[in-house]
């Protein structure tokens, strides 16, 4: 038998070039979806500045009106207090609110500083809450709408109450 040489000693060469374009490829991929984030913290929002306990109340400030409305066994209308002064109707409702901050329209105007907090009673219509933010929120005199009070906010329900 004769002896074969082995193939061993040739050097085999390897192809880099498929390697380094799937190489260049991946980098262009992630470099393509890379998302810049925002610097973290940096939210350019104003906060109000803290208040100490010996600071002088602001003028521009007005204290909220808080409207009661009770109800009945029902469901119906039990009572109305403003500032725990007893109200008539919704009617009577709302010329006290006239009365408090006046019908002048105006960026400086004291019914767009006022804001009014209602509490209703669990059980009470959805109709009588709807006439008491109608009462408090505007007035219709001479074909014309008078806005009043923007502000509307109202407490947390107390149930079984």
């Amino acid at each position: 038998m004769a002896k074969r040489e082995s193939s061993l000693g040739d050097k085999i060469a390897i192809d880099m070039t498929p390697m380094i374009d799937v190489v260049f490829q991946l980098m262009s991929f992630f470099m393509c979806t890379l998302k810049v984030v925002a610097p973290e913290g940096d939210f350019d929002i104003r906060m109000p500045l803290g208040k100490s306990a010996s600071a002088v109340v602001d003028d521009q400030q007005v204290p909220p009106i808080r409207v009661k409305l009770s109800a009945d066994p029902s469901g119906a209308l039990g009572g109305i207090t403003m500032n725990g002064n007893p109200v008539v109707d919704f009617s009577d409702l709302q010329k006290k609110v006239v009365s408090l901050v006046g019908k002048g329209r105006g960026p400086d105007s004291l019914a767009d500083r006022t804001e009014v907090e209602l509490d209703c009673d669990y059980g009470l219509k959805y109709a009588n809450v709807v006439r008491a933010i109608t009462a408090v929120s505007g007035t219709v005199q001479d074909g014309q709408i008078v806005e009043l009070i923007k502000k509307i906010k109202f407490t947390p329900p107390k149930a079984g109450k």
